[in-house]
């Protein structure tokens, strides 16, 4: 399963490593995209996330989740 989550404040590779850690952690998430240019944030797993759990990671990477992409 394929979700887009927006991120807001990710402006370099620093913090798209960040963000891809911290979400890469999670329980059945098996990958991680992150397109800085649009802030979007693609998420591979095996099941639907909980979006408090997808906020928490990000986070904890010192981003702020604004929601999934429409």
């Amino acid at each position: 399963m394929e979700t887009v989550y927006v991120v807001k404040g990710m402006t370099c590779g620093h913090c798209a490593g960040s963000v891809t850690s911290e979400l890469t952690a999670l329980p059945g998430v098996s990958g991680v995209d992150v397109a800085l240019d649009t802030g979007k944030v693609t998420v591979t797993s095996e099941a639907a996330l909980a979006e408090d759990q997808v906020r928490e990671a990000v986070d904890e990477a010192d981003y702020e989740l604004v929601g999934v992409a429409e």
